[in-house]
């Protein structure tokens, strides 16, 4: 299997084929002896961490504040993330070469900044740069501006500006919050009331509602790694966002995911780059606020071609977990590069493994409404021998009397690879049968449609 991989630049694109060569053999940077420091609690995290061990060039990995699965593989520091002054006193103890941030909370509260004026070197967007998630009106106005494909939208902030909005587009109604919500801001709902009652909680908790055009055809996950400049694409992925199989039930913050997706049309990446990611790069670059970081471009694949449903300024979770899974290019490296605005020069490709990945979350009883904590969790060490098996944690600290005790919602992401789809979804639910929590759920659907064949793209 040959994949291409694109890099995207202010001045236009450019793109090369390349063989995925064998695990880890990119030609090595400069680096030498990169020291880290993963800032995250979650499963996102975990991977990260484990990618980043698996990078020869990386000397050194450590984690803050990290869960009970990352403390056993790497050195954990329980600090506040979200506080500017808290995360620069940490790094100017251990001194990472590179600092990755996670969630998005700690992009909004400055992060970034505040470590770059103190002279580190940050691999995720500025507070102004990282607003592509946390506004999603001012997304919109990038998108808008450069020409971006997009659903269109209202953004309203009282109960009469709601009902005219929703009046406009029909059902189903899509309503956003317009801030920060952990990917539970959204529903999507044919049901008017319903559609009214969500709007009203938000402009209740003080943020403005997007109503959007529903946008009709598959969803799918492409993760750009920006160096402020240019652009370099990963392997597609697609999520589960409702707790439920067959897309019922509320909406999580992801449920499980899968990689690759067979069944989207040739040339899709180089759309993407060309349609989507380049002329975002360039508007931000062009307004002084240039993308350093993953700008996650959230897609609709329509009757009339690619729509952006959002950005997100990080790794999404639950799609990490798969694609770094089936990653060959050294992940250290690549994320160095992207923050000294080398990427072209150093990445102008991203390889990945020609087997398929799948991923199942595990959830505490009670998610996403209201989880609740304490239960133990049984069965991760025996789950984790399963060949082709890895268990990331999200929501877990050591427990007494199981392995671990679930202290989140999301507790766990278990990740299997396999020669395709149907192998590795099969190798993700017997580890998955090893694990016990009291209570605890998961969509036994990840996967299946793409397996059966049974996903389309409208007009096609």
């Amino acid at each position: 299997m040959s994949l291409k991989s694109h890099v995207v630049e202010s001045t236009g694109i450019h793109w090369a084929n390349s063989d995925i060569p064998a695990k880890n053999t990119a030609k090595p940077t400069t680096l030498r002896d990169v020291k880290t420091l993963v800032l995250g609690p979650g499963g996102r995290e975990h991977a990260i961490v484990q990618a980043l061990r698996a990078d020869p060039l990386v000397s050194e990995v450590r984690c803050a504040p990290g869960n009970a699965g990352i403390a056993k593989e790497v050195p954990v520091y329980p600090i506040d993330v979200s506080s500017p002054q808290q995360v620069v006193e940490l790094c100017e103890q251990l001194q990472p070469d590179l600092i990755i941030v996670g969630p998005e909370a700690i992009l909004a509260a400055g992060v970034t900044d505040a470590l770059q004026e103190a002279g580190f070197a940050v691999f995720g967007p500025t507070q102004q740069a990282a607003r592509l998630e946390s506004s999603k009106a001012f997304a919109k106005e990038i998108m808008q501006a450069a020409g971006v494909p997009t659903g269109q939208a209202h953004t309203v902030t009282d109960r009469e500006q709601l009902e005219s909005a929703l009046e406009s587009f029909g059902a189903p109604y899509v309503v956003k919050d317009d801030g920060l919500a952990a990917g539970k801001g959204v529903i999507v709902t044919s049901d008017r009331n319903e559609a009214i009652a969500h709007g009203d909680a938000i402009i209740a908790g003080g943020d403005p509602v997007l109503v959007e055009e529903y946008l009709e055809g598959p969803e799918v996950s492409v993760f750009v790694i920006a160096d402020g400049t240019h652009g370099v694409a990963m392997s597609p992925a697609q999520d589960f966002k409702r707790v439920l199989d067959n897309d019922q039930g509320p909406n999580t913050g992801g449920m499980g995911a899968y990689t690759p997706l067979d069944w989207l049309p040739e040339g899709f990446i180089d759309d993407v780059m060309e349609q989507v990611a380049g002329p975002v790069l360039k508007e931000m670059a062009d307004r002084g606020i240039p993308f350093t970081g993953v700008l996650y471009c959230g897609l609709a694949v329509t009757k009339r071609g690619i729509q952006v449903i959002e950005f997100n300024a990080r790794f999404g979770d639950p799609e990490t977990q798969v694609v770094l899974a089936r990653l060959q290019t050294p992940l250290g490296q690549l994320l160095k590069a992207a923050a000294d605005g080398k990427l072209r020069t150093t990445f102008p490709t991203i390889t990945f493994d020609d087997e398929a990945a799948v991923g199942v979350v595990v959830a505490s009883e009670g998610y996403p409404n209201a989880p609740k904590t304490g239960a133990q969790i049984n069965g991760v060490a025996q789950a984790a021998k399963l060949e082709d098996v890895a268990v990331l944690h999200a929501g877990t600290t050591s427990g007494e009397t199981g392995d671990f005790t679930a202290s989140g919602g999301r507790l766990l992401t278990v990740v299997a690879t396999g020669e395709d789809l149907a192998t590795a979804q099969q190798k993700a639910y017997d580890a998955v049968g090893q694990i016990e929590v009291p209570n605890g759920h998961y969509r036994t659907d990840i996967a299946q449609r793409a397996i059966n064949g049974q996903i389309s793209i409208p007009g096609a």
